[in-house]
C-alpha cells in the first residue's frame, strides 16, 4: 500500500498521466492504430501468394536398395527438393518437420523392393501444411517425380508400381491465408510500432516539450518509462485486433498457449518501439521520421520471410536474416498458432528475439537519454 501511495504521488505517475492524456487527445494516432492494421491484414491475407523453391527434404530409407536410391535421386535432381536430413527414426523425422527444419519427409518402407516387383509399392510422404503454397507445390512436384519414375518401369498411370500416400500436417485444407496472416501480423506490429513511437517522440521535439522535460524533477528513466508504457499498452490492442481478425475472417487456429503468444508479442512490440525511438533521435521533423522508417522497415520486411521465402534468398541474406527480429517473431507466431508448439521447440527463436530486443532497447534508451542530456 505504501508503495502505491508513493507511486501515485511521484513525478513518474504525473508523467505517465500526461503521456496517456496526450495520446488519447490525438485522434489521428488512434486511427493509425486501428485502420492501417485492419486494412493490411485483410489485403495481404487475401492477396499475398509468393513462389517458393529449395524445399528441405528429410528421408528415411528402410529399404536402402538401388531402386530406392534411384527414387531419391529422382526427387532431388530437379532442384526443387534438397535432402536436408537423414534421421534414423520416424519420431525424429516428425520432430524436425514440427520444428520447421524440414518442409517434407519421405519414408521408404523395408518391403519396398518386394512390393515394387509386384508393382504395388508404397512410400509415405509427410508435408508441412503450414505454408499452404509450398505444400501444394511440393505435392505437385512429388506426384510428377513419381510418375516419371514409374515410366522408367514401362508402367502407365493406371498401373503404377509406386504410389505415394501423402499427408498434410497442421493445415490439411492448404489454406494460404493461414501461412500469410501470421506473417502479416508481424509486419503490422513492425510498421505501426515503429511509426507510432517515432512520431510520438519527434512531435515532442517539434513542439519543444522534450526540452521542457529537463526542467522537471523526474529522473531520465522515469521520463523514458512514462513514454514507453502507454505506447506498449495501446499496441497490445493491435495484437488482439490482429488475432481476432485472423480467427474471425480467415479461420486461423490457435493451437498453442495464448499467454505465451501474447507475452512474446509484447517483447516484439518493445523491438518496434526501440527502433522508433532511435529513428526519432536522428530526425528533426515528422516527415523525416516517416521517410526514415520506411527506409529501415523495408529491409526488415524483405528479409523476414513475410513477402518472400527465406529459402529463395541468396545465402548471404539467409545468414543476415538471423539478425532480423521479425524473422524470429514470425517463426514463433506460426509455431504457436498453427503447430501448437511451446518453449521446448521455439526456445532458439525466443532467445534470439529476447537478445535483439535487449540490444535495441538499450541503444534506443541510451540515445534518448543523451538527447535529454
Amino acid at each position: 500500500m505504501f508503495f502505491l501511495v508513493r507511486l501515485f504521488n511521484s513525478s513518474f505517475w504525473a508523467l505517465l498521466r500526461k503521456e496517456i492524456n496526450q495520446i488519447l487527445r490525438d485522434k489521428q494516432l488512434i486511427i493509425l492504430l486501428i485502420v492501417p492494421p485492419t486494412m493490411q491484414l485483410l489485403l495481404y491475407g487475401f492477396a499475398l501468394n509468393p513462389d517458393v523453391h529449395n524445399l528441405k527434404l528429410g528421408v528415411i530409407d528402410y529399404a536402402n536398395v538401388s531402386a530406392s536410391r534411384e527414387l531419391l535421386q529422382a526427387m532431388t535432381s530437379n532442384g526443387i527438393f534438397t535432402i536436408e536430413s537423414v534421421p534414423t527414426t520416424e519420431k525424429d523425422l516428425s520432430r524436425q518437420v514440427e520444428e520447421g527444419k524440414l518442409n517434407l519427409g519421405v519414408i521408404i518402407p523395408p518391403e519396398f523392393p518386394k512390393k515394387l516387383a509386384k508393382k504395388e509399392a508404397e512410400i509415405q510422404v509427410f508435408i508441412d501444411g503450414v505454408d499452404a503454397n509450398a505444400a501444394g507445390i511440393a505435392s505437385g512436384y512429388m506426384t510428377q517425380i513419381i510418375q516419371n519414375y514409374n515410366r522408367n518401369f514401362g508402367q502407365t498411370q493406371l498401373n503404377p508400381p509406386v504410389s505415394p500416400q501423402v499427408v498434410f500436417l497442421y493445415n490439411p485444407g492448404l489454406i494460404s491465408s493461414w501461412f500469410f496472416v501470421p506473417g502479416v501480423m508481424g509486419l503490422v506490429l513492425t510498421l505501426v510500432g515503429t511509426l507510432v513511437s517515432a512520431v510520438t517522440v519527434v512531435r515532442e521535439k517539434d513542439s519543444g516539450t522534450l526540452e521542457q522535460l529537463l526542467m522537471t524533477p523526474a529522473a531520465n528513466w522515469e521520463i523514458l518509462l512514462a513514454k514507453i508504457l502507454p505506447l506498449a499498452f495501446l499496441l497490445m490492442g493491435d495484437i488482439l485486433l490482429a488475432l481476432a481478425l485472423g480467427q474471425l475472417v480467415f479461420g486461423l487456429p490457435l493451437r498453442g498457449n495464448f499467454l505465451l503468444f501474447f507475452g512474446l508479442s509484447i517483447i516484439y512490440l518493445l523491438v518496434g518501439i526501440s527502433i522508433g525511438i532511435m529513428l526519432a533521435m536522428f530526425s528533426s521533423s515528422q516527415q523525416q521520421v516517416v521517410l526514415m522508417s520506411f527506409f529501415v522497415n523495408m529491409p526488415i520486411l524483405q528479409t523476414s520471410g513475410v513477402l518472400a521465402p527465406i529459402e529463395a534468398m541468396p545465402p548471404f541474406f539467409q545468414v543476415l536474416s538471423l539478425l532480423n527480429p521479425l524473422r524470429h517473431y514470425i517463426a514463433i507466431v506460426r509455431g504457436i498458432l498453427l503447430k501448437g508448439v511451446g518453449l521446448d521447440v521455439l526456445w532458439m527463436h525466443i532467445l534470439a528475439l529476447l537478445s535483439i530486443a535487449v540490444v535495441l532497447l538499450t541503444i534506443s534508451l541510451s540515445k534518448f537519454r543523451n538527447q535529454l542530456s
